[in-house]
């Protein structure tokens, strides 16, 4: 935790802070030192003792497990059980917040750190990057660490992704998967990577040639912005492959005549 007032523990972080507790009652050594420092300073007034990790009576209800049955599962699958439960929270996490730590400041900047999304604040460390974990729908990703290396990639590299508030769950999952397969990176081979290096020369060459012939006088630069005509190239020929056949233009008065000069070939 960052501060010992408990300002970290919203309702988000209740569940994940308990099981932390309960751990901290069997083995204070078990847990991170910042949780152990905070647990340490609490008051123990209404809190429970070390000695007693439960009720002096039997639990019995449809959300409790009878005492027998819950002492019949083994620790090892409890462990796995709650290894899974928290890397499941750390893959949301980055879906949801990596476009916060995505490096898409071309002036660049110090690296922001968000708590959730470091593998302390699930109590975990470096010695669990080779921890085996299930399908996290992320390919490749077996251990751990391979799940981390995915989702930084994916998520928090030049591309900023926030997408998660998307109601429409099909949409939500296409992006998802769209993204996550190839890791947000998409090999061109040396034919495109050549058409984009010739259209973003002519969008650069265009502007230079609008500001030197026409001085002070309004033409919408798209200056700073020329890669939207190697985009709006390849968008149009991968929608004629797919049996588009119109496309209709919306678009803001900046780059509207470097469109109309290289994407629709006027004069």
């Amino acid at each position: 935790m960052n501060d010992a007032d408990g300002s970290q523990l919203n309702g988000t972080g209740l569940e994940f802070a308990e099981e932390l507790y309960l751990q901290y009652l069997r083995d204070p050594g078990a847990v991170p030192d910042e949780w152990r420092d905070y647990f340490d300073a609490l008051p123990q007034n209404g809190l429970a003792p070390r000695a007693s990790l439960g009720p002096s009576f039997p639990t019995r209800s449809l959300f409790h497990a009878h005492a027998g049955r819950a002492a019949a599962i083994g620790s090892a699958s409890d462990d796995a059980a709650l290894l899974q439960q928290r890397v499941d929270k750390l893959v949301r996490n980055y879906r949801v917040r990596g476009h916060r730590m995505a490096d898409v400041n071309p002036l660049g900047r110090d690296p922001i750190e968000i708590p959730e999304m470091t593998l302390a604040y699930y109590g975990l460390g470096d010695a669990d990057l080779d921890r085996k974990v299930l399908d996290t729908n992320l390919p490749g990703a077996a251990t751990l660490g391979d799940v981390v290396d995915g989702l930084r990639e994916t998520y928090c590299r030049s591309i900023g992704a926030q997408f998660m508030h998307i109601d429409d769950l099909t949409v939500r999952t296409w992006l998802q998967e769209r993204m996550e397969q190839n890791r947000n990176h998409l090999r061109l081979d040396r034919d495109t990577q050549l058409r984009i290096l010739t259209k973003l020369t002519d969008a650069v060459i265009f502007e230079e040639f609008i500001q030197r012939k026409y001085v002070g006088a309004k033409s919408f630069s798209l200056e700073g912005g020329e890669t939207l005509i190697p985009l709006l190239d390849l968008a149009i020929e991968k929608a004629g492959t797919q049996g588009i056949e119109e496309v209709v233009f919306g678009m803001a008065h900046r780059g509207r005549l470097n469109v109309l000069v290289n994407v629709l070939g006027k004069s």
